[in-house]
């Protein structure tokens, strides 16, 4: 996959966008996520982030630029520049710019991080949604815009997910769950009225870091305009982040009452997609998520 033609084509993406001979000496595979493959480009002038897919892939990286962008429109927090979205051979490839990111260790890294999240979550849109489908993970990501949230997070979220495990086999463990869901989740809606929050969409611990001044940095977005305790929610699966980055969180946008009672309606999204991401390593946890939402709405 590393070899000289995509080496000449990436360099010459990285001359057409920054205006200047950017010269790759090196190559590596670094980090970079489950679903892409991942280099750190290196030259005199300094290095790249380049993510990998294959060509007919590349709708993905466009979608990811575009989330990439959005973000970036929020001052409080800090995201990879996008250099260029092209095609090498038969590789699509996102060109990003390199950025020294560790992991949230400190206390005043996670309240920093907490109060850029509140920032972001400040940016307003008129609608639920987004201008354009997008991804989450590999998966598609309907994003035709509403004014109902919970009609679009039914069926822009819930119901796309249930059908596509029940197209992966796994249709008669949510056979009893999945309909009773899709009618009575509204419930949790009736004195809660969200507005359109912007985003980031795959929040987890995995795509928020700090640079080494302590900058809060956004990466690998899965935009749209949503109810803002979605990102909240699933920052809280895979590990969760750092009590302090909650605490802050809520000083600076304090949740709304319910807020426990939605999050595993929320989550259940994100563990329904890596079951069909990843496989049956994950059903039981989305078994029983839907089981409990499923007792909590009385189904």
């Amino acid at each position: 996959m590393i070899d000289l033609q995509l080496q000449n084509t990436l360099q010459e993406a990285l001359h057409n966008q920054l205006g200047n001979a950017f010269g790759i000496d090196r190559m590596e595979i670094v980090a970079g996520g489950d679903i892409n493959t991942a280099l750190r480009l290196s030259g005199p002038q300094g290095s790249v982030f380049a993510k990998l897919r294959p060509a007919q892939d590349m709708a993905m990286f466009e979608a990811e630029a575009e989330g990439l962008r959005a973000l970036s429109h929020c001052d409080a927090i800090c995201v990879p520049k996008v250099l260029a979205c092209t095609q090498a051979g038969n590789m699509a490839s996102l060109l990003l710019e390199w950025l020294d990111i560790q992991p949230i260790r400190s206390e005043s890294e996670a309240c920093r991080a907490g109060e850029a999240l509140a920032a972001l979550h400040g940016c307003k849109g008129e609608h639920f949604g987004w201008m354009h489908d997008n991804f989450i993970g590999s998966t598609p990501q309907c994003n035709t815009e509403s004014d109902n949230w919970a009609q679009f997070f039914v069926r822009r979220r819930l119901q796309p997910q249930f059908a596509l495990a029940a197209q992966n086999g796994f249709g008669a463990t949510f056979k009893p769950y999945a309909e009773a869901i899709f009618e009575k989740s509204p419930a949790f809606f009736i004195e809660y009225h969200p507005t359109p929050s912007l985003l980031h969409g795959d929040l987890w611990s995995g795509n928020l870091g700090a640079l080494p001044d302590g900058t809060p940095v956004l990466f690998d977005p899965a935009c749209y305009y949503g109810d803002r305790e979605t990102d909240v929610a699933m920052s809280e699966l895979f590990g969760g982040l750092p009590v302090a980055f909650y605490a802050a969180y809520r000083k600076a946008q304090p949740l709304s009452a319910g807020h426990e009672l939605r999050k595993p309606l929320y989550n259940l999204y994100h563990i329904l997609n890596h079951l069909n991401l990843f496989g049956r390593s994950y059903l039981g946890q989305a078994e029983r998520m839907a089981s409990s939402l499923a007792r909590a709405l009385k189904c």
